[in-house]
């Protein structure tokens, strides 16, 4: 890891733990904060045990023009839709609202497919805990040097990049 991508990494984390975070449910939204329990999403779901916030947004945290993401959240909400899994709209957003995002809260969702979709949409943190248990940061990067220790927070490895696809073998002659 580059120091610049490290100093971004870590910079990257203090406004993911500084950001509010919300949840919808009947048209009225509610807080997730991360260090802190959800009781009442538990109660709107009291048979799931596991929840998450995912967003298809500006992976990695890079702007891109609205059309762009809307293509990726309907993408997404699509694969959430064919999961079967119950899930409501959520929303990120820095305190000033100067970055934003609209995201998806999934129930249910076995830890391996929540990071599996996080990293298919370019996500470098998203936030997942279990019932009862208080909301927790997901940082899929590397732990930078320069990243202070929080509570709540999980770092996942990165899924390695695929192995381009080779292309057709150059014939030699003899």
């Amino acid at each position: 890891m580059t120091t610049q991508n490290d100093v971004r990494i870590a910079t990257l984390l203090d406004a993911y733990y500084s950001a509010e975070y919300r949840w919808e449910l009947d048209g009225r939204w509610f807080p997730l904060r991360i260090g802190q329990p959800v009781p009442a999403l538990e109660a709107a779901f009291p048979a799931s045990r596991w929840f998450g916030l995912l967003s298809a947004w500006d992976p990695h945290s890079v702007p891109r023009p609205d059309p762009v993401n809307r293509g990726a959240d309907e993408e997404l909400h699509t694969t959430l839709l064919s999961s079967g899994l119950p899930f409501r709209p959520g929303f990120s957003s820095a305190p000033n609202r100067s970055w934003r995002e609209p995201s998806w809260v999934v129930m249910d969702m076995e830890e391996a497919e929540f990071d599996r979709l996080a990293q298919r949409f370019g996500q470098l943190g998203t936030l997942r805990w279990q019932r009862g248990e208080p909301v927790r940061l997901r940082m899929y990067a590397h732990r930078p040097v320069l990243a202070r220790s929080r509570d709540c927070l999980d770092w996942v490895e990165p899924a390695p990049a695929p192995a381009p696809t080779p292309g057709p073998r150059p014939r030699t002659t003899r």
